[in-house]
């Protein structure tokens, strides 16, 4: 069954209600192989397998997609071959949707560099179909990890909360403090409650009790903001996000993971630049989480698979053209202060500890000169929202994350010796380990399913393309930062 809006609510997107099957048992066999000696589907589809399309099609709301949009040329065939048709033209659309997404990235994003499956599905359906495993042929097709799994539960969560008229949003205010009266506290308490952070409470709340209190700092480590329970604009415009808001989150955040290849390496540097966090695998095992700094609106962090394959000790920086004009606006005696100096055309910060680079870049392979790397702006990471760069990434204690990775690489002895020159040296990796920056604003920590605000906007380009309705894009206010990159 699934709900569709009315009234102020009619532009919401159509979502599951209560009841929906959840996607716990999802680990169905993988698909099938494609070879000279695959079988030959039938020429017509049996009714025992375009039942089990229609069955699996009908589960398409699960993973955040919508069922109509698949059933409706197979109920609109008029005679047997336009259903055969219908049959396959939705099993392959639909096949297509879970392997490897419903939109195509490249088109939404004028840098998406990250590659996406491609398991053949032609091959695949037509050997499903000999075989009578539409339904698990499909399933198999979407991802089959944890996260995956954690998302597309919160999904069904949210969409069977979001019933009736949607709430008018918090309006703005001064920040409310613990033991606080304040006229917006019933309407903060509703949605904790539509959110499932407490239950409902029988009279609306007069002072800002400590049972919200613990709830709203529950809300503020699921956002990634400080969890003082100070409600402040952040956390207001994450108790804002109520279930319709992240039922579109969810749609997106799967959507996203239905783009990623299935088997990513086991050791690789995974870099959410949503959330502002880095992931480090080895082996299969998160090895290291820390904050990060990624690009401010405006100058975002691209979306690329970029192998690390050096550690620089001791940087210079080059100054992009794009920077250069920001920097020499300060003035000559700006530039010797920090060590800025013309080479060759080109403005050259030295090395040293008020390099903007800090002590240790982390080479990245790409066309775009996107890179990791220390700051001096250390006080950057202490900060809710870390969108602050200049498209790079900013490593917290990154010289720490620099011998972490010597380490493990079997360099350390050289990269020691390389920062103790004083000046710009390079050292390759014996391997180069994958890197991939993507943008997830709602994912799984192994613990709960966590949320960060779309700073850049970015949710709206897939959301929109999903067919899902547009809602007003974040403003950005410019921030008086550094010229780092």
């Amino acid at each position: 069954m699934y709900l569709r809006q009315s009234g102020r609510a009619s532009a919401a997107i159509s979502i599951l209600a209560a009841g929906v099957a959840l996607l716990g048992g999802c680990s169905g066999p993988t698909s099938p192989a494609t070879g000279n000696g695959e079988a030959a589907a039938p020429a017509h589809w049996s009714e025992a397998s375009a039942r089990d399309l229609i069955a699996a099609l009908r589960q398409a709301g699960r993973h955040g997609l919508d069922p109509d949009e698949y059933l409706r040329g197979i109920s609109r065939a008029t005679t047997p071959d336009a259903r055969d048709t219908a049959l396959n033209r939705a099993a392959l659309a639909y096949a297509g949707a879970l392997a490897h997404g419903r939109t195509d990235p490249t088109r939404l994003y004028r840098i998406y560099e990250i590659d996406r499956p491609d398991p053949g599905l032609a091959a695949g359906l037509a050997q499903a179909r000999a075989a009578n495993r539409i339904g698990a042929w499909l399933e198999s097709l979407a991802p089959q990890d944890a996260e995956y799994r954690a998302l597309s539960d919160a999904y069904v969560a949210a969409t069977a909360a979001a019933h009736g008229e949607r709430p008018a949003p918090i309006a703005d205010g001064r920040a409310i403090r613990p033991g606080a009266a304040d006229p917006r506290l019933p309407a903060i308490a509703a949605a904790l409650a539509a959110n499932g952070y407490v239950q409902a409470p029988a009279t609306a709340p007069r002072r800002y009790t400590a049972d919200l209190v613990a709830a709203v700092r529950q809300l503020q480590q699921d956002f990634g903001l400080s969890t003082t329970g100070v409600i402040g604009a952040s956390t207001l415009a994450a108790l804002n996000e109520g279930p319709f808001e992240r039922a579109r989150t969810l749609a997106v955040a799967l959507e996203r993971l239905r783009w990623l290849p299935r088997n990513p390496p086991a050791t690789r540097i995974d870099v959410n630049t949503a959330a502002t966090m880095l992931t480090y695998w080895r082996d299969g095992r998160a090895a290291d989480v820390r904050r990060v700094v990624a690009g401010e609106p405006g100058r975002e962090t691209p979306q690329l698979a970029s192998p690390l394959f050096r550690l620089v000790a001791n940087p210079t920086w080059t100054i992009p053209r794009s920077i250069q004009d920001e920097a020499t606006r300060h003035g000559e005696d700006y530039l010797r202060r920090n060590h800025m100096s013309w080479k060759d055309g080109w403005l050259v910060q030295d090395s040293g500890p008020q390099n903007s680079l800090g002590l240790v870049k982390f080479d990245l392979q790409n066309d775009h000169a996107i890179y990791l790397h220390d700051t001096p702006a250390k006080q950057l990471f202490a900060e809710d929202d870390r969108h602050a760069s200049h498209g790079c990434v900013r490593v917290f204690d990154a010289l720490g994350f620099a011998a972490m990775i010597a380490r493990d690489e079997g360099v350390l002895d050289e990269w020691n010796r390389a920062r103790a020159t004083g000046d710009e040296t390079f050292v390759r990796l014996p391997h180069r380990i994958p890197v991939r920056l993507y943008y997830h604003t709602a994912f799984f920590d192994g613990g709960r399913v966590r949320y960060r605000l779309d700073s850049y906007g970015w949710d709206e380009d897939v959301a929109e393309a999903l067919g899902l309705p547009r809602r007003p894009r974040p403003q950005h206010i410019p921030r008086q930062g550094d010229l780092g990159p």
